[in-house]
């Protein structure tokens, strides 16, 4: 497509949100109260950039978006369990989150851990049953969010991240937990669609992949400077989290200035990996700069 993709990111973001409202149960069914708490972590005003990445890619491919729409809400359900999780007391202990109560604040842990360990079947339960899709792709879609989000995944890296609390790592030691907690559900949004793909060469599929991977770090990257520059009235949760909780964070560790420079390198490395792609990757592109140039 010839347009930017700017101007069908409110198109994507509306239509994936009807999706999940179709997927998630309604607030009125028993139990409500776990209903209504599931969505209110899914319905909090977030980016829903990897969906987005998803659809991106799918243009990019040429997949059909009607195909994309189950990858896309099966991630974004992984990803507000996982938020859920983050913001407990036992983890990050978080009030706010995108300018809202966290979900144990509006409600309570306890419906908290059970709202959040409901989406995510939820999720898989969307992978296995793709109209139109064969059953090997739809298995092939479920065991690669399965790994994003094990404990060689995202799980794990959040195991990483609370352990090296009040530690000092080095740069690669930092991004590799970055590339577990953070990169490995955006590259698993990446990579979905490569699988719906029928028409797309290995090579090509490892730059995709190389893509995928690249983003999902410049992505956490980001997310830590903002930590540190972003007011909270506009990043939507507590700035400055990351200091009080001694987290090793890319700019505490290794300073704001090389945390930007980074995230640059990153962001160009991803932009060369569509190089063969040409005007097919203009989403791709455009949306890999926005990540890196967010304000939030």
């Amino acid at each position: 497509m010839s347009a930017s993709f700017e101007n069908r990111v409110a198109y994507y973001t509306d239509r994936v949100a009807q999706k999940l409202d179709e997927i998630l149960p309604p607030a009125t069914l028993v139990p409500r109260r776990l209903h209504d708490a599931m969505r209110y972590a899914v319905f909090n005003g977030g980016k829903r950039i990897r969906p987005l990445l998803v659809y991106a890619t799918g243009e990019c491919l040429s997949v059909p978006e009607h195909l994309l729409d189950a990858p896309a809400v099966a991630i974004e359900l992984i990803h507000a369990f996982s938020l859920v999780h983050d913001d407990l007391p036992a983890m990050d202990d978080d009030d706010l989150r995108r300018g809202k109560p966290t979900l144990h604040r509006h409600y309570d842990e306890a419906t908290a851990i059970l709202a959040a360990d409901a989406l995510q079947p939820l999720a898989f339960g969307v992978l296995s049953d793709i109209p139109g899709v064969p059953g090997d792709i739809r298995a092939r879609l479920v065991k690669l969010v399965a790994g994003a989000c094990g404990s060689r995944g995202m799980t794990g890296g959040q195991s990483l991240d609370l352990a090296a609390e009040g530690r000092s790592l080095a740069a690669e030691k930092i991004e590799h937990i970055y590339a577990m907690k953070t990169g490995a559900l955006i590259h698993a949004a990446v990579v979905s669609a490569t699988l719906l793909s029928d028409k797309l060469s290995p090579e090509r599929a490892s730059s995709i992949d190389a893509f995928g991977r690249s983003i999902g770090i410049a992505f956490q990257i980001k997310d830590d400077i903002l930590d540190v520059e972003g007011d909270t009235e506009v990043i939507g949760k507590e700035s400055g989290a990351d200091e009080r909780l001694q987290k090793a964070s890319y700019p505490g560790q290794l300073g704001i200035d090389e945390a930007r420079r980074r995230c640059d390198e990153l962001l160009r490395a991803s932009l060369e990996q569509l190089d063969d792609f040409g005007s097919d990757a203009a989403a791709l592109r455009w949306l890999a700069r926005f990540i890196v140039q967010r304000g939030h």
